[in-house]
């Protein structure tokens, strides 16, 4: 039987010579190609994985409390949950250490399985962070990159993707620079998360940043926190991004018509089909819609809350696609 190399684990494994059909093979688009990046939604429900056939982005601060890991159905990648740990303790004292997350990581390939990458214990540079933790933006870099090095020692077989941070543009190609210093060439490596950039993803900032590192031969990038206005202004620079900025919006807003036995829709799958669905239209990334599931291939039919769901959704995107 054919195996769809998206769903293997571990794609992102180190190659010698990774290039654009790499990324093809994978699932995602060539960063030369003037096309929307590989989308993974966020949410802070680990139990999707069992039912979601659109690739998820799960935070190891919701998925690691599991005593019983749910069997995923689709390729998806795991968040360190950084920003939570320096946002919330101003440093990751309070975090899994380095062994203890690759030990994660190595018990999430194994039990739940199609994990195509994870991101690093890395250190953001937004200044609000800056001010939690007390240190400078240099301070975070260096430690960004002592991380993946140690991650990397511990575990060279796991598909952990090195982070770029900083601020300025001066202050990312300055740790593709300690990144190098420290032996790791991060033009060869299969993906690299750029981070600190979700709170400012609409702004000219991010597109200077991410044309900056292609100059430097880093071009194979993923966004995180890049929605709908990032993804249309530069998604053509990246391989692929993640969000969940529907299940704020979702907090803030009217429950959805016809949902029930819930206040609000922030942890609700009917509308966080709706959201994914919309914004990747609105991008041009219908082939994702359809490619990952379209309607009533979206997610499992293994409970009323999916059927719901599904049916509800199937009306809706086709009138989206018709309306685009």
């Amino acid at each position: 039987m054919n195996r769809n190399p998206q769903q293997e684990e571990g794609v992102f494994k180190p190659a010698q010579n990774p290039g654009p059909s790499d990324n093809q093979q994978a699932g995602f688009h060539s960063s030369s190609a003037l096309s929307p990046p590989f989308f993974l939604l966020g949410t802070h429900q680990p139990g999707w994985l069992a039912t979601s056939k659109v690739p998820l982005f799960i935070s190891d601060r919701r998925l690691c409390v599991y005593r019983n890991l749910p069997r995923a159905v689709a390729p998806w990648a795991l968040d360190s949950g950084a920003f939570s740990e320096l946002a919330i303790h101003g440093n990751w004292d309070h975090g899994p250490s380095p062994l203890q997350y690759v030990e994660r990581i190595r018990k999430y390939q194994r039990q739940t399985g199609k994990l195509l990458w994870a991101a690093q214990q890395d250190w953001m540079c937004e200044p609000f962070i800056l001010a939690r933790t007390e240190l400078s933006v240099a301070e975070h870099q260096a430690r960004t990159v002592e991380n993946f090095c140690t991650l990397k020692r511990l575990a060279p077989e796991l598909p952990i993707i090195p982070v770029v941070q900083g601020w300025e543009v001066t202050d990312y190609v300055r740790c593709v620079e300690l990144y190098r210093a420290a032996g790791v060439d991060l033009t060869k490596e299969p993906l690299v998360g750029v981070g600190s950039v979700c709170r400012r993803q609409a702004s000219g900032e991010v597109q200077d940043i991410l044309l900056a590192l292609h100059r430097l031969g880093v071009s194979r990038l993923h966004g995180f926190g890049v929605k709908a206005q990032g993804l249309k202004r530069y998604g053509h620079l990246l391989a692929s991004a993640d969000s969940m900025a529907w299940s704020m919006a979702a907090r803030r807003g009217l429950r959805l018509k016809g949902c029930t036995g819930h206040a609000n829709c922030a942890n609700c799958p009917r509308f966080a089909l709706r959201w994914r669905r919309r914004m990747l239209v609105a991008c041009g990334a219908e082939d994702q819609v359809m490619k990952q599931g379209g309607g009533r291939g979206q997610f499992l039919t293994g409970s009323n809350v999916w059927k719901e769901a599904i049916e509800n959704e199937t009306t809706e995107n086709r009138a989206m696609t018709v309306e685009r």
